[in-house]
């Protein structure tokens, strides 16, 4: 069968639909009950190029990886996440940040074509008005020299924390830079908690990565594990991300800015949790990017309203044993109620790809929740596509 006679059956007999690409969806708005189905799209993740290297055309069912070792076997950049097992359209639908988006944008951006009728609204809000089965999103060719990035963790003391949470408020991103803030297990023996910052620039060397990061490197790592890679490892740090399996019910905030105390607090939190039996894998993150050229496409142009957030922080509970469920949305809550008091942006602004299922419906569509409304009334009177922060 295909997508359409899938969905067709699906509709005249009145089952709940979710098509699912990579799986890396948390959030818990999911109900398929027993009698929902899975359009799975694995399948459809044929990609290709255009002749002039200047579009891509991704499958519904290409994951980040498969994109770029697609796009670096033709000699072209193309703007996806940062975690390779996450499904590329999926993350598209919901706005998309990644390691080219100060120079190209967010991935919603970068999208050539769609269904029309849907355009706009796809962008920001797509799993609420169909099934993506493909997608042409804007290429740049590049020679092999140009698809080369300085990137990696620089392991910091806890007692460094304050000092990297300033440094980050106050590093200007130029758009070639990202830098990211991890709270992350060091692994067997001990799986203590670290404190991990992922620097990242583009076509960049060392010494010029580590002058770009200076204030960064001035507060003193304990381990550099940067270095210089190819296109296709530049996400290679994130793949611990991919494991398979376990609870993660994570929980996301959009913040303005970075506030020392704050992020102490969340670090003594994620320390008591990580530490219990089997939650040793829990992380907490915030990414940083360059914004202005998101900025400059108008507001208006796409259903993705969180343009103006500066940082964008998940904390994930990670675990095995449902008795832990309870502490771990206690834990989860709790941090986000961390960056929310004191740093609240908007109706609590949050990135649909990170927030957790419970946020009202204004934190992830924002100010275009109103238009979404009256197209979903229009184009989905029946509330079919339902299960990924339902628009009522």
């Amino acid at each position: 069968m295909s997508v359409g006679s899938e969905t067709r059956f699906c509709n005249a007999h009145n089952l709940p639909i979710l098509a699912q690409n990579g799986g890396s969806g948390w959030a818990q708005t999911f109900d398929l009950g027993k009698k929902g189905v899975i359009i799975n799209l694995a399948s459809l993740n044929q990609t290709s190029v255009s002749p002039d290297k200047k579009a891509m055309t991704i499958g519904g069912g290409a994951t980040v990886q498969t994109t770029i070792e697609a796009a670096a076997k033709a000699g072209v950049l193309v703007q996806t996440g940062n975690c390779n097992c996450v499904g590329v359209m999926g993350a598209y639908l919901g706005g998309g940040y990644g390691n080219l988006m100060g120079l190209h944008g967010l991935r919603v951006d970068n999208v050539v074509s769609m269904r029309v009728d849907y355009f706009w609204a796809l962008r920001g809000a797509g799993p609420n008005f169909g099934i993506v089965t493909s997608a042409v999103v804007k290429a740049c060719p590049v020679k092999p020299e140009d698809a080369l990035a300085w990137t990696g963790g620089l392991i910091f003391n806890p007692d460094k924390l304050e000092q990297l949470v300033q440094a980050i408020e106050e590093l200007v991103l130029k758009p070639e830079m990202n830098i990211f803030l991890y709270f992350l297990w060091s692994g067997p023996p001990t799986n203590a908690p670290v404190i991990i910052i992922n620097v990242f620039l583009y076509k960049g060397t060392p010494e010029a990565g580590r002058e770009a990061f200076a204030s960064i490197y001035d507060i003193g790592p304990m381990m550099d594990l940067t270095q210089v890679v190819t296109y296709p490892q530049w996400n290679t740090g994130g793949d611990a991300f991919c494991v398979k399996g376990g609870r993660k019910p994570a929980f996301g905030a959009g913040l303005q800015k970075m506030i020392p105390q704050d992020w102490r607090e969340v670090w003594n939190q994620y320390v008591e949790f990580q530490k219990l039996p089997g939650a040793q894998n829990s992380g907490v993150l915030v990414e940083a990017y360059p914004l202005e050229k998101a900025q400059s496409i108008p507001a208006c142009w796409s259903a993705f309203p969180h343009r103006n957030v500066e940082y964008q922080a998940i904390v994930i509970p990670w675990y095995d044993d449902p008795v832990l469920d309870d502490t771990a949305l206690a834990f989860g809550k709790s941090v986000r109620d961390v960056w929310r008091n004191n740093n609240r942006v908007g109706n609590n602004a949050t990135y649909i790809n990170f927030a957790h299922g419970d946020d009202e419906l204004e934190a992830v569509y924002g100010s275009s929740l109103p238009r979404l409304r009256e197209l979903k009334r229009r184009l989905d009177p029946k509330n079919r596509f339902d299960q990924w922060f339902n628009i009522q």
